[in-house]
């Protein structure tokens, strides 16, 4: 019969050197790092909070993109739209303001009969969480996407308007990109509309996203005083009238905003 001995017991502890962690773990790494952020994160800060080479966390974030796990804009990294539907982020969005914002978005469509358009921030787009629109909306380049930068459309200029820290980050960049012949691609110009914006609690964007395509937007601000979303209303360009949308808007936004105070 055979037995063993004490000398025969194996080890209770193990000395050997601990691995090194595989692909899997470095892309829940990246995953972790771009989850934690509020803005695109750009490959060299991915590599400092990581640990990675940059070659190698180059290689996951291409895999993470083609998978909509990451996402590319400008020149950083965000979370993909499946990550982001599968872990529910609006991070600018006060919880629990679905049940107080539909029935205002609901009136402001019934009153304009255009499409209506609620918008947070997400990196340096507008990210749209409840749009509503008949039959014959006017078509634009974020149907499917659900987002549209935030320097050409209405609901992003009334977010960077009153948010000098997505306003920063924006406008650190200098020029931006141009989508029609109409948009503002000069940080002069931007600044300039911007302080409209403010100023009369109003934000236009006139083919500047799209051809043919005209939106107004208004602020909603959350607890604290704090912007939270944007309200927004797209119609077709040149038929529209922008001057009575945007009073019907921030009529919306606004009670919107004394809502979600004392919600």
């Amino acid at each position: 019969m055979l037995t063993h001995t004490a000398s025969q017991a194996p080890p209770l502890t193990d000395d050997r050197p601990m691995s090194q962690p595989g692909s899997l773990e470095r892309g829940i790494d990246i995953l972790l790092s771009l989850s934690a952020a509020a803005s695109p994160v750009s490959l060299a800060q991915l590599c400092r909070s990581t640990g990675l080479p940059k070659s190698t966390a180059h290689r996951i974030l291409g895999v993470l993109c083609s998978r909509a796990l990451a996402r590319r804009v400008g020149n950083g990294y965000l979370p993909g739209e499946l990550l982001e539907s599968m872990a529910g982020i609006t991070r600018a969005r006060v919880p629990g303001s679905r049940r107080v914002v539909l029935p205002y978005l609901l009136y402001l469509y019934e009153t304009t009969r255009q499409t209506v358009n609620l918008a947070v921030p997400s990196g340096l787009e507008a990210r749209y969480v409840e749009r509503l629109y008949g039959h014959n909306r006017a078509g634009s380049r974020s149907d499917g996407i659900d987002r549209a930068p935030l320097h050409c459309t209405a609901t992003g200029k009334a977010l960077l308007a009153f948010d000098p820290k997505l306003r920063e980050e924006l406008l650190a960049r200098g020029t931006f990109e141009r989508m029609t012949r109409r948009t503002i691609t000069s940080l002069a110009a931007l600044e300039r509309e911007l302080a409209q914006v403010r100023r009369h609690g109003v934000a236009y964007a006139q083919e500047e996203f799209t051809e043919g395509v005209a939106c107004v937007a208004a602020p909603v601000f959350g607890p604290g005083g704090r912007i939270c979303m944007s309200l927004g209303v797209a119609a077709r360009a040149h038929t529209a009238p922008l001057a009575k949308l945007g009073i019907s808007v921030r009529g919306a936004a606004q009670a919107i905003s004394a809502a979600l105070l004392g919600a």
